[in-house]
């Protein structure tokens, strides 16, 4: 049996099957509740399994598919429908293998394959620039679920959610890539460049910055006002790792600033984070980042502000969290396909 064949029957399986995948469950899989959003994810899983992974199958293994399939989710899953369209950009191929759609969201399960090179690794990230062109606004999530290294093809679950619950309708959708960034690293460890006991009580500020954003911590109550910001200087500075410079750190107000700079952030996603930890090995967050533009807007400074005092200092250590890449891939993915809506029975 082809794969085609085995998408289009999960797409497709009769009420008989559902009927059966029930009593089996009934009688050989714990019942348990499961968030939706969980589900979508583990059904999609397992139809990943069926329709990639394995290119022939036997008429019994089908059967045990459905079985599987259904005894997560029966109505989720009828609603995975099969798409199996692709296109192919410089060797790269993009198939979209089944949608859910419901009201303002979308549940799209796609591939990327490349069929001429090394691009595609078990890091790929979509770098937030997929999309569904509909007339509303829309946010998303992608999650990595698969990487297959013999055929160089990565698998995603995306999930997009029209604002102002818009209702995906239409007879169609089309859902696009633009680039995917490959060959990400992390770094998870100590700062030992910086001594925590020796951090300057009084260091170079600025005031007049181009601001990019800013995040705050859950812990306050409101969003509190910084006016003063860490100069960036070539004295002192460093880089743990290859992208991200470590600029500048001192007490600013009686807190703790510590700032870095992500090199080419449109092209490489380098982000990260500091923590500091205590001697019980409590982690304490920053109560606030602020990030701001270089002069060609091409990189980014981020402060990292914690409300810990110079009296507190020497009971932490600090942490960095770094994820930096230096491969991005651009093309032109685009995909459309119908859409099938089945009437519910009441």
């Amino acid at each position: 049996m082809k794969r085609e064949d085995i998408s289009n029957a999960v797409g497709n399986i009769s009420t008989r099957h559902i009927q059966e995948a029930e009593s089996y469950a009934s009688q050989n899989i714990a019942r348990k509740r499961f968030p939706a959003k969980k589900i979508v994810a583990l059904v999609a899983s397992l139809a990943v399994c069926f329709t990639l992974a394995v290119p022939a199958m036997a008429a019994a293994d089908v059967q045990v598919a459905y079985e599987i399939l259904y005894a997560v989710s029966p109505k989720i899953a009828q609603e995975l429908k099969p798409v199996r369209m692709s296109c192919e950009d410089d060797g790269i191929k993009m198939e979209v293998i089944s949608a859910y759609i419901n009201g303002d969201k979308a549940e799209i399960y796609i591939s990327m394959q490349d069929m001429t090179d090394d691009r595609i690794d078990e890091t790929t990230d979509l770098f937030d620039s997929y999309s569904i062109n509909r007339p509303f606004s829309s946010s998303g999530t992608c999650e990595r679920i698969r990487y297959d290294e013999e055929t160089n093809t990565a698998t995603f679950l995306i999930s997009i959610t029209q604002w102002g619950q818009k209702e995906i309708g239409g007879d169609k959708i089309t859902f696009t890539v633009d680039k995917f960034l490959s060959n990400k690293q992390e770094y998870h460890d100590k700062i030992p460049q910086i001594d925590l006991s020796t951090v300057n009580l009084s260091p170079q500020t600025q005031t007049d910055v181009d601001l990019r954003g800013w995040s705050f911590s859950g812990d306050i109550s409101e969003e509190p006002e910084y006016t003063h910001y860490l100069t960036a200087t070539s004295e002192g500075s460093f880089s743990s790792v290859n992208g991200v410079i470590v600029t500048g750190v001192g007490f600013i107000d009686g807190k703790l600033h510590i700032q870095a700079y992500y090199e080419n952030i449109h092209e490489t996603d380098n982000h990260g984070y500091f923590h500091l930890v205590n001697a019980d090995g409590d982690e304490i967050s920053s109560e606030a980042s602020v990030s701001f533009w270089d002069s060609e807007r091409s990189g980014s400074y981020e402060e990292y502000i914690f409300d810990v005092s110079p009296h507190e200092i020497n009971d932490y250590t600090l942490y960095g969290d770094f994820y930096t890449c230096n491969s991005l891939t651009n093309g032109d993915w685009q995909v459309t396909f119908p859409l099938e809506y089945e009437e519910k029975n009441r």
